[in-house]
């Protein structure tokens, strides 16, 4: 499965906490609904990047690993518009 992403965060040879902080920031500059593609080496986002997006609400798509990388497709949550944004 191909998934169609708008945006790419390039967190590799990046240490625990510069991936999330850097996921943090792009994420904020994206709209709601559209799809990030992040890609790391370091281990420590298998644990920080879901717990991200559960506390934030977004979408954990998919997420695949192999020896070298660490990639995750993550959606934005849709902007609430009873909030203003």
């Amino acid at each position: 499965m191909t998934i169609e992403t708008q945006h790419l965060l390039d967190a590799r040879g990046l240490i625990c906490p510069e991936p999330v902080m850097l996921l943090h920031n792009k994420i904020r500059d994206i709209a709601g609904g559209e799809i990030l593609k992040v890609i790391a080496t370091d281990p420590s986002t298998e644990r920080d990047i879901p717990k991200f997006c559960v506390f934030l609400g977004h979408d954990l798509i998919q997420t695949e690993s192999n020896e070298n990388f660490y990639t995750y497709f993550i959606q934005k949550k849709p902007m609430d518009a009873s909030r203003g944004g």
